[in-house]
């Protein structure tokens, strides 16, 4: 009786003494689309939900239209925050400068001025809690984490408190979405997840 072939087993890419950095990024081979670095391993994302889409379409359109000339905005971007941490915020608004080149793959950390995450089920601990403390200590002045209750979207607006180095809630918004920083934003939030006819009566 012979015995077919086994079935190739995926290769995962075993991380060195140390764990992953930042550059290796840039040369792994095969690594799923939008593969973060988060304390030196590196993290895949989950199938996107409809939820998640149109909420980072929202924001990249509208912070386009908003930001100043000096800002660039900018979705599912790396940054690096040092050697071990290469995440990829949702949408970024970053200093218009170190946009450079087409060739790019990150900008630092420090060029950013704001982070959204939009917050799914697996991403939900990482996006309340690590990413805001990297974010923190890499002084990025705001971050705003948006979740789906209910199939409507809540912002939770954070600013960078300088005397602690930490993040301070400064709002948490439902329908409509008011702030002054970094620049003045106003914004329909239950357009996010509105069905496009409804949205043009």
């Amino acid at each position: 009786m012979s015995v077919g072939p086994e079935a190739n087993e995926p290769r995962w890419a075993v991380p060195p003494v140390g764990g992953w950095t930042a550059d290796d990024l840039d040369t792994l081979p095969n690594l799923p689309p939008h593969t973060e670095l988060i304390d030196g391993s590196l993290v895949f994302v989950s199938p996107q939900t409809l939820f998640h889409m149109r909420a980072v379409d929202f924001f990249n359109w509208q912070l386009q239209s908003l930001a100043p000339h000096t800002y660039e905005v900018m979705r599912e971007f790396t940054i690096d925050i040092d050697r071990y941490n290469r995440p990829e915020p949702d949408v970024i608004v970053v200093d218009g400068e170190v946009v450079q080149e087409s060739s790019q793959t990150r900008f630092p950390a420090g060029s950013v001025h704001l982070a959204i995450e939009v917050a799914s089920p697996e991403s939900l601990t990482r996006d309340r809690e690590t990413k805001p403390v990297k974010y923190a200590r890499a002084r990025i002045p705001h971050y705003w984490r948006v979740e789906n209750h209910d199939d409507r979207a809540v912002v939770y607006v954070f600013e960078l408190e300088p005397s602690t180095g930490a993040y301070t809630s400064t709002g948490i918004f439902h329908d409509r979405m008011k702030v002054s920083v970094p620049f003045p934003v106003d914004l329909d939030l239950t357009a996010i997840t509105a069905r496009r006819r409804e949205a043009e009566r």
